[in-house]
């Protein structure tokens, strides 16, 4: 039988546990991944109890209230804890979603908190996006309008007014779906061809940004946008697994937006 053996100060071990010293009301205990890369130790589960009856409502409170009366050591990242930024992006209960938007009450059990998977983790709940965002980069996330020799000419004729780029109500409608994107990252990293290919796969958060400036009307480089992603490892090592969908926190599809993608490579290329 082959055996395999864990590279060392990998294997993820018990850590500390806290209790509360005033008896709870209406306890909740969190078991939190930790790791500090300064501490030459294996990671750790650490045990936190709360009373529900003095915190707020969802996880984000939680954590909240853990760094500032029990455990200051505890990292993760917030900002807006409306849904809005995207920062505060963890495995909570299983799934990759964003703190600030799951209810405790969601939760029956035990609450388990861990990092978003396939990430190197910076510190506890703290990931390290940074090919995340060279990918992003990478697809030219902003309007493009490069002028042909047709519309300069037509301009020098015209008395050269500046004036806004506008946007029909229908192409506007286009955008739904794809502008809410906060780039949490939940459905990237809750996919395995991203877990496997993730230097070169752009990933489902990526490329439903590629799809929204696919489909700016304001945008004049959709082809160029198109041919610039038509490869085997960027786009096609998507298999329809929809883990994307069904992880997004703010309700979306990415997999519908990478549907699209191929169907205008296809249709239009």
């Amino acid at each position: 039988m082959v055996e395999f053996s864990l590279p060392m100060n990998s294997k993820v071990v018990e850590g500390i546990s806290y209790s509360n010293e005033i008896k709870s009301e209406d306890p909740k205990k969190l078991k939190i991944y930790r790791w500090d890369p300064e501490k030459k130790q294996n990671p750790r589960i650490d045990t936190y109890e709360i009373d529900k009856k003095e915190c707020g409502p969802m996880v984000l409170d939680a954590l909240i209230k853990i760094k500032n009366e029990v455990d200051t050591t505890l990292t993760f990242r917030r900002s807006c804890r409306e849904g809005v930024c995207g920062s505060c992006a963890m495995n909570i209960d299983g799934v990759n979603t964003l703190a600030c938007l799951k209810p405790i009450s969601d939760i029956k059990k035990d609450i388990k908190i861990y990092p978003l998977p396939h990430m190197r983790v910076v510190k506890d709940l703290v990931p390290d996006l940074s090919n995340a965002y060279k990918q992003l980069k990478s697809i030219n996330p902003w309007l493009e309008r490069k002028k042909d020799q047709a519309i300069n000419e037509l301009e020098t004729k015209s008395s050269q007014r500046k004036e806004e780029k506008k946007q029909s109500p229908e192409k506007r409608a286009k955008l739904d779906g794809k502008w809410e994107c906060v780039l949490c990252f939940c459905c990237t990293t809750s996919c395995p061809s991203y877990w496997w290919n993730g230097g070169e796969y752009l990933g489902p958060a990526t490329l439903l940004q590629a799809s929204r400036w696919i489909e700016e009307s304001r945008d004049n480089q959709r082809k160029e946008r198109l041919k610039k992603i038509n490869d085997s490892m960027k786009l096609y090592r998507c298999h329809s697994i929809m883990n994307c969908t069904r992880s997004c926190p703010k309700g979306l599809n990415p997999a519908k937006a990478i549907a699209d993608i191929k169907k205008a490579i296809v249709t239009e290329l």
